[in-house]
């Protein structure tokens, strides 16, 4: 041990109280920073996993058409002939997409696609023994749509082969059936266009979106084209992406080569993840409060201590110190303190963050989990730690240089400031 760092250890036990209160600030400061930063962007991610296995990475949909105007040439009373020149305006999007097969392989061709499904959907009237309510059928090729989404893991109740087994069979979300009380095995109507057809609920789905559970019904591609009367087309093509960061740019390069608008799922979920993105932030100044007040504890306390061992200081410099040497002794009073906080916080947030990982909460809405959704990242710790470091050692620095500029003469004069 170094003689600097043995005299920081014997000034640091002259204000145990103080230290003590300082410690348990920055242990609090960081447990909680690694907490709530694992919670928070654990949901995010969850959420994020949820939009990419329910609408997929990207969504190809419309096609664009360039839009066209006629302009006259010459000036009202010239005797020139008249021309026609065509000039672009904008773009126009013409709904659904025509041939669905030509785009799915050119999609294929794509490096980062990793599956792309056709997607045909329309309104439709559902009828039970119980009600009768107004959803919209969706129907897919169910091992290409199995490739973009986790539709496969989401099935609650009954087995996707059944589906896949039986043209008549469909899909229902959780709160569709819970609301026409409708289990697997059970038939109903669906109504579209004055048709009605009898079908048999293979399965039963959850995904925790509401929107989709609660209006969203699979059929096999071929039924829905007959009972939607869309012999050819789709209505979108879903595509899953082998890195979903990727997205943005994967979308633009697709729109300009193929001519249909593409939105990628950072897109389509803008103001969700501002939102996550906001109260990461917000919970992370919020809990560095504690670790503000530990910087303040630590300004206090060696304040104090400059105070009352200015006698020590001039010993010291008489001895040969320099004023790098007490000032470095000072930093260090700071550094072995935030250094047992910042590794008991560690443990601290890390235990919680274990246990909240366990605690049973239900939220369904935007997901569905039945437990807080935690995630364990290094980053937590790296920036806990990195805000300690920041407010207690700046806190620090100015006791330290007030301390250095100490001088043995002005201490035995009573001069010292």
């Amino acid at each position: 041990m170094s003689p600097n760092l043995r005299i920081a250890s014997r000034f640091l036990t002259a204000k145990k109280r103080a230290m003590l209160m300082s410690l348990s600030c920055i242990v609090l400061g960081v447990g909680l920073f690694v907490v709530t930063q694992a919670t928070t962007s654990g949901f995010e991610q969850f959420f994020i996993r949820t939009i990419l296995g329910t609408n997929g990475a990207i969504r190809i949909e419309d096609r664009i058409q360039d839009t066209m105007r006629s302009m006259q040439a010459g000036g009202q009373n010239s005797n020139s002939n008249f021309y026609i020149a065509l000039r672009t305006e904008g773009k126009k999007y013409i709904e659904g997409i025509e041939e669905p097969k030509l785009l799915v392989d050119a999609l294929r061709r794509f490096e980062n696609v990793a599956g792309v499904s056709e997607v045909l959907h329309g309104p439709v009237i559902i009828r039970s023994s119980f009600k009768s309510e107004s959803v919209r059928a969706y129907g897919i090729n169910v091992d290409d749509h199995l490739r973009v989404s986790d539709l496969g893991s989401q099935i609650i109740q009954g087995h996707i082969s059944d589906f896949r087994d039986k043209p008549s069979g469909a899909l229902l979300g959780k709160e569709m059936a819970d609301r026409l009380q409708l289990t697997v095995g059970d038939s109903f109507i669906l109504e579209s266009q004055g048709e009605s057809r009898r079908y048999r609920v293979s399965a039963i789905y959850e995904t925790g979106v509401a929107d989709i559970d609660r209006v969203r019904i699979y059929l096999n591609m071929s039924e829905a084209r007959s009972l939607l009367k869309k012999p050819t087309g789709a209505s979108f093509i879903q595509v899953s992406l082998f890195d979903k960061d990727r997205a943005p740019q994967d979308a633009q390069h697709m729109v300009a080569v193929l001519q249909y608008s593409a939105a990628s799922w950072q897109e389509r979920e803008k103001t969700w993840l501002e939102v996550f993105r906001a109260l990461r932030i917000s919970t992370a100044i919020t809990v560095s409060v504690f670790t503000l007040i530990a910087g303040l504890a630590m300004f206090n306390t060696l304040a104090m201590i400059v105070m009352e061992k200015t006698k020590e200081i001039a010993i010291l410099r008489s001895m040969g110190y320099t004023r790098g040497d007490i000032s470095q002794i000072f930093l260090w009073q700071a550094a072995i303190v935030l250094m047992l906080g910042t590794v008991t916080g560690w443990v601290l947030g890390a235990v919680v963050t274990y246990a909240i990982s366990n605690f049973p909460i239900r939220i369904r809405g935007i997901f569905a989990t039945d437990t807080f959704i935690v995630s364990w990242s290094i980053w937590h710790y790296v920036a806990a730690t990195a805000t300690a470091v920041i407010m207690v050692m700046a806190a620090s620095l100015i006791p330290a240089r007030r301390a250095a500029r100490l001088e043995p003469g002005d201490v035995i004069r009573g001069t010292a400031q």
